[in-house]
């Protein structure tokens, strides 16, 4: 029996993904996962001291990581219609939030990537918090505005707070392809078969939460901000997808795009590794 480390999120869509991997539902070829539940940034900053085998992070983390791992392609979160939104008290423009203070939920998020390809300028005052935080933040004015993710989407409006701007519309409207905000990597040197082995394994894992969905809820519960039924069913139907059982050449073509962008602007370094393991 081999023990990989295996990182990901308390959101409902990491915690539907791995149910079956990490509660023994399906045959896992004599491999052993120790899960290891944090927010993505925690797991980001995890990742940069390559501490996990295997584990849940943003494409904007993994845009610097690419020399210790590499993408699997099964697991991610990408898609239409899912992506973050800026949102503040009273009505304004992006451009008006160049001089004031945006909460984001972590400097690696792929969230607050895309934020800087939008505009380079709002990264000037931005303030660093957790995610499940910034809606009481701006609400209450200890900022601006917010950069929010995951359930918060879905909750802000009745906060009775405003969207600025969809971050995932307008790249839609930009390149035509779904937004990269989530993914699995795993060290390269755990070698090709290995990699491929874990590979299939989560996505044996999603089959099954998707089968036997009603199996998955109290496990989604115990780690979940936000509990209301209506909120984790369009979490998970937004963000584990066909996107997470194979990230698809379109999802691949996207991923491309956004470290193109990325490193043209110099926020992410260049890099000769493939996204995928080839050794």
């Amino acid at each position: 029996m081999r023990t990989l480390s295996l990182g990901y999120s308390p959101c409902p869509n990491d915690t539907f993904i791995f149910y079956a991997l990490v509660h023994g539902k399906i045959d896992t070829k004599g491999l052993v996962f120790r899960e290891i539940l944090e927010d993505v940034e925690t797991l980001n900053q995890m990742a940069r001291q390559e501490r996990l085998d295997i584990t849940k992070v943003s494409f904007h983390a993994f845009g610097h990581l690419r020399d210790a791992y590499c993408l699997l392609r099964s697991g991610g979160a990408l898609g239409k219609g899912c992506g973050p939104l800026v949102i503040s008290r009273d009505d304004c423009t992006m451009k008006d939030l160049r001089e004031r203070t945006i909460a984001v939920p972590g400097t690696l998020t792929t969230a607050f990537l895309l934020l800087q390809v939008f505009d380079p300028e709002l990264k000037k005052r931005i303030k660093v918090m957790p995610f499940h935080r910034i809606i009481d933040a701006v609400k209450n004015g200890e900022t601006d505005a917010g950069l929010i993710i995951h359930e918060s989407r879905f909750t802000y409006q009745r906060e009775g707070l405003r969207q600025v701007v969809d971050l995932g519309a307008w790249w839609e409207r930009e390149t035509g392809l779904p937004i990269p905000l989530g993914c699995i990597i795993a060290r390269r040197a755990l070698g090709t078969d290995l990699l491929r082995k874990t590979d299939a394994l989560i996505r044996n894992s999603l089959e099954y939460a998707f089968i036997n969905n009603a199996e998955t809820r109290a496990y989604i519960k115990s780690h979940a901000q936000e509990l209301e039924d209506s909120v984790i069913d369009e979490h998970i139907r937004l963000y584990a997808n066909d996107h997470s059982l194979d990230i698809g050449d379109d999802g691949i073509h996207a991923v491309e795009e956004l470290f193109r962008k990325a490193t043209e602007r110099g926020i992410i370094p260049e890099s000769s590794h493939p996204l995928f393991s080839t050794a």
